[in-house]
């Protein structure tokens, strides 16, 4: 990981051009790393679950499977953050979410123990969703409201028991430039613990993978961080001020449009 000059949200850097053979070879390495790495990396994630302190060499496998596949498809990621992040403090992350390598991406990025907050369909994939159960990540069906509530539940208990929590607000992948309307579980979240929110900004991951594609382009990954935001300043009341300042700030640090800040999606 290092520093890069900026990139907007879709196209990834490259240290030239991406040829034929470059983005073939990344093609299938990739996707041949995510099956099988996937499955003995999620074995691996299992059976470390166990071991004391609960969760944290889970994370270190997921991080380990996450720095290899970067690696074998050809992604350099490069971190910045507007203000240093202690690992020891807890935080609610919300970040923009592109491509399937956003989660490799903030898995590597993000400092200190957190867990993510991913639909419930990924938890059904045998194997790979135990490893996700098993590192104490949540599912959410966010279809099912009491379902969604209960997953929100789960999250505000591990943030009490320490660590942070990431969440992608749009609840699912964008295709475009402007960003979708946010969900608001993760602000009544960050509310109702009185964590501050770090704005997470992913630059470049659908250039190097589009959603429901299974070509992969070499290419730089960028995540930005922004200052905590103090949610106390706005309170309940405030709610929608405090969604709108968070989908400013996140529009920037992803280089893409903020659309409608004032438009907020059903759970």
């Amino acid at each position: 990981m290092g520093e890069g000059s900026p990139l907007s949200a879709s196209n990834p850097g490259t240290r030239g051009p991406a040829t034929f053979v470059s983005k073939a070879l990344a093609t299938v390495a990739g996707n041949l790393y995510l099956v099988v790495a996937s499955l003995v990396l999620g074995i691996a994630t299992i059976a470390v679950s166990w071991l004391p302190p609960r969760g944290r060499w889970s994370l270190a496998v997921t991080r380990l499977w996450s720095a290899g596949l970067l690696r074998i498809s050809g992604v350099r990621l490069t971190v910045r953050r507007a203000a240093e992040l202690d690992p020891g403090t807890s935080y609610i992350y919300l970040a923009n979410h592109q491509s399937l390598f956003d989660i490799p991406a903030v898995l590597l990025a993000v400092p200190g123990r957190f867990r993510l907050v991913a639909k419930q369909s990924l938890f059904r994939i045998p194997i790979f969703g135990w490893a996700l159960a098993a590192a104490g990540f949540v599912s959410v069906d966010r279809g099912d409201k009491a379902s969604a509530r209960q997953s929100f539940a789960a999250a505000e208990q591990r943030l009490r028991s320490g660590g942070s929590i990431l969440l992608f607000p749009e609840g699912t992948r964008s295709t475009g430039d402007t960003l979708l309307p946010f969900k608001r579980g993760g602000f009544l979240l960050a509310l109702r613990t009185g964590l501050p929110i770090v704005p997470v900004g992913i630059r470049g991951t659908r250039g190097v993978q589009a959603p429901r594609q299974w070509s992969i382009r070499p290419g730089t990954v960028e995540v930005r961080f922004g200052a905590p935001i103090a949610v106390t300043d706005y309170g309940i009341r405030r709610k929608r001020q405090l969604i709108a300042e968070v989908r400013r700030q996140l529009a920037e640090l992803a280089g893409m449009s903020p659309g409608d800040v004032d438009e907020v999606a059903e759970e």
